[in-house]
């Protein structure tokens, strides 16, 4: 089986794609929502976030305070990383457990992540796909997307890993540019990668 990893800036597209390979019947990853569902599940996310940040980051219905945690997370680098140190080998652990559930069944599997390489789940991949769109581009779709102001959009993109660095790190490029059609790019790409295991 061959585990793809997606990624790419926000506003790139890397839901469209995850959704097209969805459609050709491989089975995605969503790093974001399963990790919304750990931390309130998982117990050790649960332990974790309150030895770290206090008992009231769950609510009495044993929701997270999402609020109080980026109050504790914001212009706190450090913050950050202790509580991603809680969250992500706990997901990275999921992923596993949920790509192995495939292992006779599928011989793709993939994972949406836009924190790919800075959260390490890189090395559970064996390839990896940047999606890629032009910034002005970017920023016009999460403000459509997130209802959010242009000033907003641009400083979370400046705490993103540099795009270069992306296109350096990725072994494969899906240009979602509005001009260039997305399908046949993933099929060029799965093709590829089926011709070199072989």
């Amino acid at each position: 089986m061959i585990k793809l990893g997606i990624t790419g800036g926000i506003g790139s597209g890397k839901s469209v794609v995850s959704h097209i390979l969805s459609v050709m019947n491989i089975p995605v990853y969503q790093t974001d929502d399963e990790s919304k569902r750990l931390v309130v599940e998982n117990e050790d996310i649960r332990n974790g976030l309150t030895n770290l940040v206090g008992k009231d980051i769950y609510r009495p219905d044993g929701s997270l305070d999402k609020v109080m945690l980026a109050n504790y997370i914001f212009g706190f680098p450090e913050h950050m990383q202790k509580v991603n140190n809680i969250i992500h080998p706990v997901v990275k652990q999921d992923f596993v457990r949920w790509a192995n559930q495939f292992t006779d069944k599928r011989q793709f599997v993939a994972v949406e992540c836009a924190i790919l390489y800075e959260s390490g789940f890189d090395v559970l991949v064996d390839k990896t796909i940047l999606v890629s769109a032009p910034l002005e581009l970017r920023v016009k779709r999460a403000m459509l997307r997130d209802n959010a102001e242009e000033k907003q959009i641009r400083a979370r993109i400046k705490h993103q890993m540099d795009e270069q660095l992306l296109y350096d790190k990725a072994q494969f490029i899906v240009s979602n540019d509005d001009e260039h059609l997305l399908i046949p790019q993933i099929l060029e790409i799965i093709h590829t990668v089926e011709i070199s295991r072989n």
